[in-house]
């Protein structure tokens, strides 16, 4: 009969080290205070940590994609904000909008001879800025330049149109007139703004602008 460990046949013996073993980490896993069962709680602590920290990271990725979609907007408003901007500034612009009025007249082969600022009319959201015009030039022409107020950056309203032929009246006019002029007479064209000038009229009877080709 066996006296020792030692003397048992090697299956009792490896069967006694497995069931060691199986003590042993049983032990570690179980035992309050063991190495392996302080970090198996700090392991359940940080998992546990980690589940509100995920819930939270997917509600952040939807703000993210929110807040990408927001700018997108923001971009897209601020670009159409420029474009309305430039149809209905919020100055009047007066002199800018004199100098596209008289090349468009000038691209087109018609003679403005006076130009005159008439009293800005305050409406509920802007303000209407309305000019006379006193012009002459060829049929065509003139009707290339109404086209041509018509595709200006600024909105243009065209009323009070008062034109007449040329005929027989050349020779009597003080003006110098351009080959072919056959239509003259006068209109008003309006245009628009929409913050509160210091001087919401402007005068009545400024200089006359007037010019010679």
């Amino acid at each position: 009969m066996p006296s020792g460990f030692r003397d048992w046949p090697w299956p009792l013996q490896a069967l006694a080290y497995v069931g060691l073993a199986i003590v042993l980490v049983l032990a570690g896993l179980y035992v309050p205070g063991s190495p392996l069962q302080s970090i198996r709680t700090q392991l359940e602590s940080a998992q546990a940590e980690l589940k509100p920290l995920e819930s939270d990271v997917q509600s952040l990725r939807v703000y993210k994609q929110r807040r990408a979609e927001l700018e997108a907007d923001m971009d897209a408003l601020q670009k159409q904000l420029a474009t309305l901007q430039t149809i209905v500034p919020e100055e009047k612009q007066a002199d800018q909008f004199i100098l596209m009025v008289q090349r468009a007249a000038a691209s087109s082969g018609v003679t403005i001879r006076t130009l005159t600022a008439k009293p800005v009319a305050q409406k509920p959201y802007y303000f209407e800025m309305p000019f006379e015009i006193e012009a002459d030039g060829p049929y065509y022409s003139v009707l290339d330049f109404f086209s041509k107020l018509g595709r200006l950056s600024r909105i243009i309203n065209v009323g009070d149109l008062k034109l007449d032929g040329m005929s027989g009246k050349n020779a009597g006019s003080k003006f110098h007139q351009v080959a072919g002029t056959s239509v003259g007479g006068t209109f008003t064209i309006t245009t628009f703004f929409t913050s509160a000038a210091q001087d919401q009229a402007a005068p009545a009877a400024t200089g006359a602008a007037k010019g010679k080709r």
